[in-house]
């Protein structure tokens, strides 16, 4: 009797396929969508001082036109994901800490957004940038 109990719980739990909506087609997701994900997730790492993307992104944004996949390359295949970010970082930061957050970062934007399973996040460092100076400061009132 308690098999029998134990079958009926599973027969509870189990949704009824008159549930399920038929498919009513395919979703496929754009390689540049996934470089622009894992672009975003990557300047949002303190320490990123911007994407390195070559001539071609350099122009574009002289054209007016903002570029969120630049300095990201996507290798697709099947269900799995392997990403290639050219970052430029800040003067005095410890390289190998940001590359590690960048890497945790987009994996988990990608996997998150996409469902996709990424396999690789490399990093490639492409130069490095002086910090920011801040605004002159004013002189206090005496």
């Amino acid at each position: 009797m308690n098999e029998d109990h134990d079958i009926e719980q599973v027969k509870a739990n189990r949704v009824e396929q008159s549930d399920i909506p038929e498919e009513v087609g395919s979703v496929k997701i754009a390689d540049e969508v996934i470089s622009i994900v894992a672009g975003l997730a990557a300047t949002e790492v303190p320490g990123v001082a911007g994407m390195s993307g070559g001539l071609a992104g350099g122009i574009a944004e002289l054209l007016g036109k903002k570029n969120f996949s630049k300095g990201v390359k996507v290798i697709v295949t099947g269900k799995t994901v392997t990403v290639e970010i050219y970052v430029i970082i800040e003067y005095g930061i410890c390289i190998p800490e940001v590359a590690i957050e960048i890497q945790e970062k987009v994996k988990e934007a990608v996997e998150s957004m996409t469902g996709f399973e990424v396999v690789a996040v490399d990093i490639h460092v492409e130069g490095i940038s002086r910090r920011k100076t801040k605004e002159i400061e004013e002189p206090e009132n005496f």
